[in-house]
């Protein structure tokens, strides 16, 4: 940890891709089953097998490092659930639906020469004690370390979280409403019209882009206000969206294309 600068920061460890090397995320994801699984969620580790949601971001280096931690999770007797390319809150949902852990690759909004692992476990992400305790255990790192070949996405994650939706929203009325959604390189940007549509929501993609762009939704960029804008005037629209990296933070904004910022967000929400 200390060689690597991988660290815990706001949320899970981060650290540059060029560090964050097989062995370090080995390491990280077997201390979180060991001191984390084993101690809170009364699993008799490594001895009995057990569930683990993994998912990840749409950064370039994500989808190679969620292998390591699926080959740790194996490693430990765990049965690695693989959602793939999914927003961190979908896999934290599908976790709590299953009574399982889970293990999501991102960097959130930070630029994509860096990453990170976020950890949750069945109460949803673990506590600044469980990161300290992670901290503090002693892992072996077997010296010939292999990744897993990661499967097919298991499509019941990304349709569970849909559902939720649905379920809660499905009697009110969307029709004639138009949303354009900023896709960028949010994870969330295919479910998010999946999820619109099926409740009667008009969309409009817009801004997607196939390089990595590190939306921060507490401190939006010059250049997204100047274009959110441009875009209200362009596709007449009743209010635009988007996400920060991992899709766990919401970026809205009016028909106008100001965007809200996030205690306006959280007001209208309660």
């Amino acid at each position: 940890m200390t060689a690597s600068g991988v660290k815990f920061g706001t949320s899970g460890v981060r650290g540059l891709v060029a560090n964050m090397s097989n062995q370090v995320c080995y390491a990280y994801t077997t201390a979180f089953l060991q001191e984390v699984l084993r101690k809170h969620n009364a699993v008799n580790y490594p001895d009995t097998v057990f569930k683990v949601i993994l998912g990840h971001d749409l950064r370039p280096s994500s989808p190679h490092i969620a292998s390591i931690c699926a080959a740790a999770i194996r490693d430990a007797g765990g049965q690695v659930v693989y959602a793939g390319a999914l927003p961190t809150p979908a896999l934290a949902y599908y976790a709590q639906l299953q009574n399982a852990s889970a293990v999501v690759v991102t960097g959130s909004h930070i630029p994509f020469d860096r990453n990170g692992i976020k950890f949750y476990g069945t109460q949803g992400e673990i506590s600044k004690a469980d990161e300290l305790a992670i901290q503090h255990a002693v892992i072996d790192v077997p010296d010939a370390l292999m990744s897993y070949t990661l499967p097919i996405p298991d499509s019941s994650v990304e349709a569970q979280y849909i559902k939720r939706y649905v379920d809660f929203f499905g009697n009110v009325d969307f029709k004639g409403l138009r949303v354009a959604i900023y896709e960028h390189s949010g994870v969330a940007r295919d479910l998010l019209h999946k999820l619109l549509e099926a409740l009667g929501v008009e969309v409009i993609a817009l801004g997607r882009t196939d390089d990595f762009v590190p939306i921060d939704t507490e401190a939006v960029r010059p250049e997204d206000i100047v274009q959110a804008s441009n875009w209200a005037k362009e596709y007449d629209f009743d209010a635009i969206f988007s996400t920060d990296g991992d899709a766990d933070r919401p970026l809205i904004g009016d028909e106008k294309g100001q965007w809200l910022r996030g205690d306006i967000v959280g007001i209208l929400c309660a």
